[in-house]
């Protein structure tokens, strides 16, 4: 028999069989055995073994760092593995680039978005394999927007494709990260953190549409740190941790105390830090912040010194365009708001910042970092103009500044000269936290706090948060994560199509109540937004 029978055409050349090689009907769709890879200084993936059958959704879950993205790299064909194995279907394949990979079958979402914002959503879809026709080979863009209306109709997606990606949300992008992925009429569907930023609604689309592809025969490799997700979808969860495999649980056996005590090696008692209670009721007023999103629907509340509010909704609901206008990015009108006792407007993030009034951005790697500089460098970056003398900026006292935060916070980075990119995800999020508590925040906007991050460095970002309500900052912290929401909030603030729909307090914070005001319904215990005349 030939060694390439029963692969599909053009399909990755395949290398002699070798012994013990699995064949036959039985062989899962992927095996992947004793893979390793090593990077300078770090041995990334130490013979790490994963299996996965036809129709099977296997959670991949583990801590940032832990090789998920480095084996579902070599997966995909973004480089190849330093010794191991891969089959596909009982044959041994090599996966050089990420065109064989394609051509296998094996579709890849990864969790930093590859879309081209110049671009409109029915061009990303179809980026790179557009239908052409004729000698001059001219692409076809009606097919193409037409071949992608479906997609989108089945996600739930509700934007043109004809809409151009810069003109689209974090949570629409990734939206459009998955119709691509789906129309490759893929066999094997790489998710890494696909939900990251969708509310639960959305998700519950996306795991609907995950069932529906695994009836269908399509096998999925789900990573998350949702693990409530997992409870939901899959048949079993295959757990990393340090490079190796730490352990398999079937779904009969799993469970959210026992993945998160083999992904981290020790039991997580305390995951969340029970609320302090606010100091200073009032200390934050906010009157009709509008966003050019929404021009005609106005933001009003108010908030304690000390107090973690929430602010939930469906994507769309304006929460993201609320925080952006409150700084002074994307506003109608300068922000009016009423800081301890003292009226400001907000006409630039310049001013924001010389109030104290400080956003975490939900897309950390875009707008919160600058990725090739050093972890020091964008620590101190909004503090040169208090590091520097006649336009000299003084080093010593840079570094020195730069060091407390990182020991303060528990960045993980080798040096301070090490460029944020090289961090994990939980570490670049510290890192900009850290770039404005070196400030002294009166206000920290926080935007999609623990998208993408693992269970162990949620708990340490939750911890910093209480730690700073503790000394009298307000939080406001929009979140998609209903978990985080329920767990971390003081008060719950409900956004529906740029406007609040209503304010749960903490005893009426069910995930039932927050899904109606979401839709712009009313519920019983929630009170009103507060009154949009300016405090007294």
């Amino acid at each position: 028999m030939n060694e390439t029978d029963g692969l599909p055409p053009d399909a990755p050349h395949a290398p002699p069989q070798s012994p013990g090689a699995p064949l036959g009907a039985d062989a899962p769709l992927l095996l992947m055995r004793g893979i390793c890879k090593r990077f300078p200084g770090v041995v990334a993936l130490d013979h790490v073994h994963l299996e996965v059958r036809r129709g099977e959704l296997v959670g991949l879950v583990g801590e940032n760092g832990a090789g998920k993205s480095t084996l579902m790299n070599i997966l995909g064909g973004v480089y190849p593995p330093d010794a191991g194995e891969i089959f596909w279907e009982g044959r041994p394949v090599r996966l050089r680039n990420v065109t064989e990979a394609t051509r296998l079958g094996i579709a890849f979402i990864h969790q930093e978005l590859n879309l081209l914002d110049n671009l409109d959503v029915a061009g990303n879809v179809f980026l790179g394999r557009e239908p052409v026709t004729g000698p001059l080979r001219l692409i076809q863009h009606r097919k193409i927007h037409a071949d992608t209306e479906p997609w989108l109709r089945r996600l739930g997606l509700n934007v043109s494709t004809r809409t151009r990606v810069e003109r689209l949300s974090l949570a629409e992008k990734q939206m459009v990260e998955i119709a691509r992925a789906l129309s490759l009429n893929a066999r094997l569907i790489i998710m890494d953190e696909p939900s990251s930023s969708l509310t639960v609604a959305e998700t519950q689309r996306l795991l609907e549409l995950v069932n529906e592809l695994r009836s269908g025969g399509v096998s999925v490799i789900y990573i998350s740190h949702r693990l409530a997700e997992l409870d939901v979808c899959a048949d079993r969860v295959v757990v990393l941790r340090d490079g190796r495999n730490a352990g398999e649980l079937p779904r009969a056996a799993m469970s959210h105390d026992r993945i998160v005590q083999l992904m981290v090696g020790r039991e997580i008692r305390s995951f969340y830090v029970e609320p302090g209670g606010a100091t200073k009721p009032g200390f934050l007023c906010v009157r009709n912040v509008r966003s050019r999103r929404y021009p005609n629907r106005s933001v009003s509340f108010d908030a304690a010194a000390g107090e973690i509010l929430g602010f939930a909704g469906l994507v769309g609901a304006g929460r993201s365009e609320m925080a952006r206008a409150m700084i002074g990015v994307d506003a109608v009108e300068p922000a009016r708001l009423w800081l301890d006792g003292r009226q400001l407007e907000v006409r630039s993030p310049r001013e924001a910042i010389e109030q104290g009034i400080f956003l975490v951005p939900e897309d950390r790697r875009g707008e919160g970092l600058i990725t090739p500089m050093s972890v020091g460098e964008n620590i101190t970056l909004p503090s040169l103009r208090w590091l520097a003398s006649l336009g000299w900026i003084r080093r010593r006292e840079e570094r020195h500044r730069a060091a407390e935060q990182i020991s303060a916070l528990q960045i993980r980075a080798p040096s301070l000269h090490t460029p944020a990119l090289h961090l994990s995800g939980g570490n670049q999020q510290k890192v900009v936290l850290a770039k404005w508590l070196a400030l002294r925040p009166r206000v920290m906007i926080l935007d999609e706090p623990t998208r993408g991050i693992d269970v162990g460095a949620k708990a340490e970002i939750y911890r910093l948060m209480r730690q700073l309500a503790a000394r009298g900052t307000v939080l406001l912290m929009i979140s998609s994560d209903m978990e985080e929401i329920l767990h971390v909030s003081d008060r719950v603030a409900v956004m529906h199509e740029g406007a609040i729909t209503g304010v749960l307090e903490r005893a009426d914070c069910t995930e039932e109540n927050i899904l109606q005001l979401a839709m712009g319904r009313s519920v019983p215990a929630a009170k009103p937004p507060v009154n949009t005349e300016s405090p007294r």
